[in-house]
């Protein structure tokens, strides 16, 4: 698994780590035990440019996702979206399935399937019994398959193969189905309005920046993204910052005038009064009381 170790990269000054585990490929499937010397990197702060499913199939594993610490015996899912500040550690006899693949691998396939990917990847971990996990190696035994072959379009085979395996995850992450996609112009308007804001929170703030890029008006996108996803269009903008934010207080080693520069404020003052609004804590007492709850 030297892979692993050789990619690995530190981002600037911030311990919180990009692991593109296939050298920039769009897909990786490999499989980790937890009594390799490799695997104690992962239990170093870091985050992935895609998203990530992991299939516990033997022993334990010790896992924090943004905030949230998980326990969890095999067998058991892991699901997490891009950019999820994450660690964990395994027991010596864990045994572990990782499939990654980034946005432009799959997403544009399930566009018709899934409208709401957050629904899926944001369950953190997610116990599964006998059946679960017999169907979901069904689909990871396929994958490997085609993966470790040389066969002709492999790629088109896998994402296929992915495809439904990604749907299986849903039913069994998210029961009640809300990320199944309805064919119409709003959900499709949800959905973009939702890639936009991931790919451009850092610098745009606004519903308007949004909405332009969209070709609608403000109080539309407004309505549509709260009529389908049951928050407003500024709450999502508003909560992807400010969940960037507290990555970077509790990972990070920036000021809080450069974590605020970072996200396109004015100036540190108001990104003072923003986070308190939004969290009920300023900058510097989240930082403070949440590196001491984890410490």
């Amino acid at each position: 698994m030297e892979v692993l170790e050789s990619v690995v990269t530190r981002i600037s000054n911030v311990p919180v780590y990009n692991c593109d585990y296939a050298n920039g490929a769009n897909f990786f499937m490999g499989e980790w035990s937890g009594c390799e010397g490799c695997v104690d990197s992962m239990n170093v702060p870091h985050r992935h440019n895609g998203y990530s499913i992991d299939i516990l199939i033997k022993g334990r594993i010790s896992q924090s996702i943004d905030f949230k610490h998980f326990e969890m015996e095999a067998p058991a899912l892991m699901l997490m979206e891009p950019n999820q500040v994450h660690q964990h550690q395994m027991s010596e006899d864990a045994e572990l399935i990782n499939i990654y693949f980034t946005s432009d691998f799959l997403v544009p396939e399930m566009q018709g399937v899934v409208s709401c990917w957050h629904c899926i990847f944001s369950s953190g971990m997610v116990p599964l019994n006998e059946e679960q996990l017999e169907e979901v190696l069904g689909y990871t035994d396929l994958i490997r398959k085609e993966y470790n072959s040389d066969k002709v379009r492999k790629d088109a085979i896998i994402r296929n193969l992915l495809n439904a395996f990604v749907i299986a995850c849903g039913r069994i992450s998210e029961p009640a189905g809300n990320w199944m996609n309805s064919e119409s112009s709003q959900y499709n308007m949800a959905r973009q309005f939702k890639i936009l804001v991931d790919q451009h929170f850092h610098e745009k703030a606004q519903v308007s920046d949004y909405a332009e890029m969209l070709y609608v008006s403000p109080g539309h996108l407004n309505d549509t993204v709260k009529a389908l996803l049951g928050r407003n269009a500024k709450n999502i903008i508003d909560e992807k910052r400010i969940m960037e934010a507290k990555r970077l207080l509790y990972w990070g080693e920036h000021s809080i005038k450069q974590i605020a520069s970072q996200l396109s404020f004015e100036d540190d003052a108001y990104f003072n009064r923003f986070f308190k609004k939004h969290s009920g804590y300023t900058p510097a007492s989240f930082q403070k009381s949440i590196r001491e709850k984890y410490n």
